[in-house]
């Protein structure tokens, strides 16, 4: 389980940095117009996101489990903040992706502007958490 739980980690890691990175560096090389206001990389990011998310929350809500309200305060504090947050960032992200992948056509409550700042805060947030997660799983592989 140790050598899986570094992989994963590297993964995630991985995966943060791409959003990370292509999050500052897009506006250097794509022209956003009213067609397309984001570079197609995003089509691909967009999938490494959904895995991240669903390992954060499945490697999350484990480490949250073991963490109880037993173990020392810190330790619960940071579990429960990397699982709670990738709630979070998962509730924005499919509500988000969704929304652009043409399967909520109907839904116009919301503008272009609003999705464009959900997903603003959501690469913001997003490489934090994955990386965070990344990290533990590589440092508690250590350890076992």
């Amino acid at each position: 389980m140790g050598v899986l739980k570094r992989v994963i980690g590297v993964v995630l890691i991985l995966i943060a940095a791409i959003v990370a990175i292509h999050t500052v560096v897009e506006p250097l090389y794509h022209t956003s117009s009213e067609g397309q206001p984001y570079s197609s990389a995003w089509d691909w990011i967009n999938w490494l996101s959904a895995i991240s998310i669903v390992l954060g929350l499945i490697f999350g809500y484990g480490r949250m489990n073991r963490a109880g309200e037993s173990s020392g305060g810190p330790e619960f504090i940071a579990a429960n903040t990397l699982f709670y947050g990738f709630l979070f960032a998962g509730i924005l992200f499919f509500w988000n992706w969704f929304g652009i992948s043409g399967v909520g056509q109907d839904f116009t409550a919301v503008s272009g502007d609003t999705r464009g700042l959900v997903w603003i805060i959501f690469d913001a947030l997003h490489p934090l958490l994955s990386g965070a997660m990344g990290a533990h799983l590589i440092r508690s592989s250590a350890s076992e």
